[in-house]
């Protein structure tokens, strides 16, 4: 975590990109060995390289360069999977997949980098990780202490509404601390406006990426990470906040 860190406050925003793409193909990895057959092995390779370029074309591209690539790569599965549909009664699911897993994460994490390259930028980035730390820590602790109404049994049976209503006020508390800690640009309403909503999308997002391993039938994402599963474990809930992050930054900051 420190060398993380430490990397976002040094660098730029090409290298920081670079990390970004990274993250987004090991994460598309787990989710497309997760959602395809073993059989799909050229179609993940496929997806891979080119969930890493939409990744970079969300991270520097303009909005028309960002919607061309989005574009390109439906047409190309479509095209693909027109020629490879090997069973026709799955051949629809797979590519539909496929596509979800390009918008799930390429698209959604190039928002990290976007976020980065606007003004305070790295405080930003900082931010958004505190935050979502911080509520999804209140969030438990609330739900241990007070929690007696189930929020989604058929999701996450362990989620609490009283954990659930902690965290949103752990979003408030982090986003006051960071005011008055490194980021004074914020004012009262930024925080308890940012607070309460990445709070809210950030547990939505936990509870997506729960809903898609139990489709799946999987516990964990992957064993990238030794005790806490895989990569895109750690990223359900900053997949969410991100871009409401940046689209808040660009347009009311």
């Amino acid at each position: 975590m420190p060398l993380l860190i430490l990397y976002v406050y040094l660098a730029n925003q090409f290298a920081f990109a670079l990390l970004i793409v990274l993250v987004s193909v090991l994460a598309l990895h787990e989710f497309l060995r997760m959602s395809l057959p073993q059989e799909r092995l050229w179609e993940r390779s496929l997806a891979l390289v080119v969930g890493g370029g939409l990744t970079l074309a969300v991270s520097f591209a303009s909005p028309q360069g960002t919607l061309a690539a989005l574009v390109l790569s439906c047409l190309l599965f479509a095209t693909w999977f027109l020629f490879r549909f090997q069973d026709i009664k799955t051949v629809v699911l797979h590519f539909s997949l496929v596509l979800l897993g390009l918008l799930y994460i390429p698209v959604l994490l190039g928002h990290m980098a976007l976020l980065h390259g606007l003004p305070h930028g790295k405080a930003w980035i900082f931010f958004i990780m505190f935050l979502v730390m911080t509520s999804d820590s209140a969030a438990y602790f609330s739900g241990i202490r007070f929690g007696k109404h189930k929020l989604y049994p058929a999701i996450s049976p362990n989620k609490s509404i009283e954990g659930a209503i902690g965290g949103l006020f752990g979003g408030v508390l982090a986003a006051l601390i960071v005011r008055s800690c490194f980021f004074p640009a914020l004012d009262l309403l930024d925080c308890v406006a940012l607070g309460f909503a990445l709070g809210a999308i950030s547990q939505i997002g936990d509870l997506f990426e729960s809903m898609l391993k139990r489709s799946f039938e999987v516990k964990d994402s992957g064993g990238l990470i030794p005790g806490h599963g895989g990569l895109l474990d750690r990223l359900d809930s900053l997949l969410f906040a991100y871009p409401l992050a940046y689209y808040y930054a660009l347009y009311l900051f």
